[in-house]
Parts: C-alpha cells; sequence; structure tokens
C-alpha cells in the first residue's frame, strides 16, 4: 500500500518538512498572535495551529508514500477485474467507440481504460490524474482524494500562517529599522503569500474538473487519449453530474469499472 520512506521522494519530503517547521518556528519567535496568546496561557489557537501543520505534514507523507493505483500484474482474471465477459463483450453493439484493450508499451501489462503509464514511477496507473513532483508521487486512483484533501488542509494552514505573520510585523521610524526587526518574518510570509496563491490554483483547479468527472491528463491530453478522440469538444463520457461526480470522488471506495460508465445508458448502452 505505500512505497519506501527513503526511495527518490526523500529529499523532497525532507526539504518540505523542514521548511514547514521552520516556517511555523519563526511565527512563534517573532511577536506574533500565537506567540502573544503563548505567553498569556491561551494557548487554544497555537495548540490547534501547530497540530494542523501537523496533520498536513502526515498527510503529505501518505499521499506521498501512498500506492496511487499501480497496475501491477497481468493476471488471467484481467477481465473480469474489469467486468467484461466475451457475453458481454458479444453484446457491445458496434458504436463510434472502442473498447481495445491497450498493452502498454512500457510494462507491456493491459492497460484499464482510464490508466496511464507514468514515465517517472515506471508502473501505469489507473485513473491516471498526473505526476505530482512536490509530493514525487503520481496523483490517481487510490490518492486523489487524500490529495485534494491535502491541498485543502495546506491552503487553510498557509492562510492561517499568513494572518499571523501579518499580526507580526513592528513599526519603525525608518525603512532599514523596520527590514532590521522584519525582514526574517517578511521573508517567511513571502514564501507563505506563494505557496498559499500556488495551493488555491491547484485546489480550484482539481475541485473544478473532480465536478466533471475528469482528471487533469484527460483535460490536457483530450485530443491524444483514444478513447476520447471520438467525443465532442464538451463531451464527456463519464461525467454523471456535478453533485454524482463529487459524491463518487469523496465518498466513492473501491475501484470503478470505467468500461461499464463509458458505455452506460444514454452513451451507446451495452
Amino acid at each position: 500500500m505505500f512505497k519506501n520512506v527513503f526511495g527518490s521522494g526523500f529529499i523532497v519530503r525532507t526539504a518540505h518538512v523542514i521548511l514547514t517547521w521552520l516556517i511555523t518556528l519563526i511565527l512563534f519567535l517573532h511577536d506574533t498572535d500565537l506567540r502573544r496568546q503563548e505567553e498569556t496561557g491561551e494557548l487554544i489557537q497555537p495548540v490547534l495551529f501547530v497540530l494542523l501543520v501537523l496533520v498536513s505534514v502526515l498527510l503529505s507523507f501518505a499521499v506521498s508514500l501512498m500506492d496511487p493505483g499501480f497496475v501491477l500484474s497481468d493476471r488471467g482474471d484481467l477481465q473480469f477485474t474489469l467486468g467484461i465477459t466475451e457475453e458481454t463483450q458479444d453484446m457491445i453493439p458496434p458504436t463510434t467507440k472502442s473498447l481495445r484493450l491497450r498493452r502498454c508499451g512500457h510494462c507491456l501489462l493491459q492497460q484499464p481504460m482510464r490508466s496511464k503509464h507514468c514515465q517517472t514511477c515506471q508502473h501505469c496507473v489507473r485513473r491516471y490524474d498526473h505526476h505530482c513532483p512536490w509530493i514525487e508521487n503520481c496523483v490517481g486512483e487510490r490518492n486523489h482524494r487524500w490529495f485534494v484533501l491535502y491541498l485543502a488542509v495546506q491552503l487553510l494552514v498557509l492562510l492561517w500562517g499568513l494572518h499571523m505573520a501579518w499580526s507580526g510585523f513592528t513599526t519603525a521610524t525608518t525603512w532599514q529599522l523596520w527590514l532590521r526587526g522584519n525582514g526574517v518574518l517578511l521573508g517567511a510570509a513571502a514564501v507563505v503569500a506563494l505557496l498559499s496563491l500556488t495551493v488555491l490554483l491547484l485546489l480550484g483547479s482539481h475541485l473544478y474538473l473532480v465536478s466533471l468527472n475528469t482528471t487533469t491528463w484527460e483535460f490536457m491530453s483530450r485530443h491524444r487519449i483514444s478513447y476520447l478522440k471520438h467525443c465532442g469538444a464538451d463531451e464527456n463520457p463519464f461525467d454523471r453530474g456535478a453533485l454524482l461526480n463529487l459524491w463518487g470522488f469523496f465518498c466513492g471506495w473501491g475501484s470503478v469499472v470505467w468500461e461499464q460508465v463509458y458505455f452506460r445508458e444514454g452513451n451507446d448502452p451495452i
């Protein structure tokens, strides 16, 4: 279920942890609301902030180490795993859609629909979304919802940290004195502001794509994907409506047989 902690993403994870706790330490060392509340014995917000930072770090580790949905075998019962038998295949009428199973040219395994081979991870990934250098792992069927949750928690931590940094700026008679007293905090606030904008854009784009039941790979490379080539510009064979898409993404567990969704009633039914 989980990858090696000391794998290729060890440096990325270590840098993330160091940066996270370094900025947290800066917020507590300067005269921010966190420090003032800590000194006066009002520990609710400082404790909650530290716990939220810890949760964000743990989520980043979980998402980066989790199996994103690697296709690891080419079993003889693959057709039953996909929900496709010879009888079912014969029942599919001739349509403009193709159900041909693709064999990966790299790992030589048959790819379920919506899967893609990742050149970095060297595996095919079910319901492949993208390979994220931030977590040094693919985002796929098994860890996508956890990735979105991680982004949401991370955004909350960053916005809270930015507010705390703003509360710690002090006044001075000259710019030189102001920079001398607030330079470190200003640098931390700039990093947090940049990361906040990045995470906000990532979270917004992922929630938008999830509401459409499409992936980053399908959205960006639609014209090169065999099962989407025949579809119109605004047609998505996996779209079940925004509410059902969001419900299935966040509350549905287990693998979805996308071939069945692809040929569901109203979309060239079986």
